[in-house]
């Protein structure tokens, strides 16, 4: 490159074609957060309490995009997972409880969205919901174990491009934007049963501990498949480039994201709850609800953008799982494996598929399921928070990568959000 094309790229930033490629664990952990559930979740606190709780998508923004960052940097900078990580340096009773507190609200997760996956199915082509649930989860499952790491990895890209969905429903629906400016930016509380409810689902939807373990396993496994790429304790060469990439990576992602949640929740505020429907109990009630009142096209949409969103981020879901069980465990893991040299990882993989398409043939309400597991999601955060704050700024662990300043600042400022929404919907639910 001569000097002079050298110093305007140093002068305007990543070309276009750069910024793209440096786009991955943080574009795919973020969209993989607008999940069927957290469809679910969005549209019911638009539906409940119409722009009242749209602050809280730009008071998570900054600290989705901090926890989101420290993951990353302390797989990229060790080349182990959060699990990989902890073991050893925290009681195993504690590890283990917190993965199995994990696996079990993945798999709540799992079920719920090939749940909401078949249902849309069934409204968009008609047939059996529970055959789209199993279709669903064996392509799902396949796809991780067969699919070359290279080509999984942009098959999610593409997929991530479903959640224009809601970025194009938004668009065909009349919305008051004054009252919407005014949701954002001014915090409305309210003495309703299940408002610290909502707050802590949506919390824990949007900062859940699966995105942690998935980003930072992502980041490992970018370092085993791309040459000349090692953990920046063994290469502290490649920190600046390696930094300047996750940040934007996990930027870019975690806004992504909060647009697509906040064009959810407006989508619902405008159309449902001004029509007095404040009762959405599912994602795809939502986008039924939406047929008579903003037309078919955003039906369309909306049902289209659940089975999307939900052929993402069940990969996520499960994959989170068998990383964070495989490396307390110490079996090889990685999608890079082939079948039989990541058995037991793979067959985690598997296990939450299967048993989480099993809740939908049982009788349990699929929808408290689905609340219930972004409220356990965001129980769950505030320890495995605490331990990776500790961890990433432990020397012997980050070496001279260790995180310091605004950052580790803005992850304990993160932790303490997390348990404090936590305690106030303990105290709702139990004493008042």
């Amino acid at each position: 490159m001569p000097a002079s094309d050298a110093a305007r790229s140093a002068v305007v930033g990543p070309s276009k074609p750069r910024v793209l490629g440096m786009l991955g664990p943080g574009l795919i952990t973020g969209a993989s957060d607008d999940d069927p559930s957290g469809i679910a979740t969005y549209s019911q606190a638009g539906a409940m309490f119409g722009m009242g709780l749209l602050w809280t998508m730009l008071l998570t923004y900054p600290l989705m995009v901090s926890v989101q960052e420290i993951s990353a940097r302390i797989g990229r900078t060790t080349g182990k997972g959060i699990a990989g990580n902890v073991t050893g340096r925290f009681p195993a009773g504690l590890i283990y409880s917190l993965i199995s507190l994990l696996f079990v609200a993945n798999v709540i997760n799992i079920g719920a969205d090939l749940g909401a996956m078949g249902d849309a199915a069934r409204l968009l082509t008609g047939g059996p919901h529970l055959i789209f649930v199993i279709l669903f989860g064996v392509a799902c499952t396949l796809m991780q174990v067969f699919l070359k790491y290279t080509k999984y990895v942009s098959v999610l890209k593409w997929l991530a491009l479903a959640l224009l969905a809601y970025v194009a429903t938004l668009l065909i629906v009349d919305v008051p934007w004054a009252d919407v400016w005014s949701g954002l930016l001014i915090p409305r509380f309210s003495s309703s049963d299940n408002y610290w409810q909502t707050v802590v689902a949506i919390f824990g939807t949007t900062i859940s501990p699966y995105l942690f373990f998935w980003q930072a396993s992502q980041e490992v496994e970018d370092i085993h498949e791309i040459p000349k790429r090692q953990p920046l304790v063994n290469k502290p060469r490649q920190a600046s480039a390696a930094l300047e990439r996750i940040r934007l990576d996990t930027a870019v992602g975690m806004a992504f994201s909060n647009i697509v949640a906040i064009s959810i929740m407006i989508t619902v505020a405008a159309t449902l709850h001004a029509q007095g429907k404040t009762n959405i109990e599912s994602s795809t009630q939502a986008a039924e609800a939406l047929r008579p009142i903003a037309g078919p096209y955003a039906f369309v949409l909306f049902a289209t953008g659940i089975i999307g969103t939900g052929l993402l981020s069940i990969p996520v879901l499960s994959g989170s799982a068998a990383y964070a069980a495989g490396e307390a465990f110490r079996w090889r893991t990685g999608l890079a494996l082939k079948p039989k040299e990541g058995q037991a990882f793979y067959g985690t993989i598997a296990l939450a598929t299967i048993v989480g398409m099993t809740l939908n043939f049982l009788p349990i309400d699929p929808i408290k399921a689905l609340y219930y597991s972004a409220v356990i999601n965001g129980v769950a955060a505030v320890p495995v928070l605490a331990a990776m704050m500790v961890l990433c700024r432990d020397e012997r662990i980050m070496g001279k990568f260790r995180i310091t300043g605004w950052l580790f600042g803005l992850g304990w400022t993160t932790t303490a959000v997390m348990g404090i929404a936590t305690l106030a919907m303990i105290l709702q639910l139990f004493v008042f």
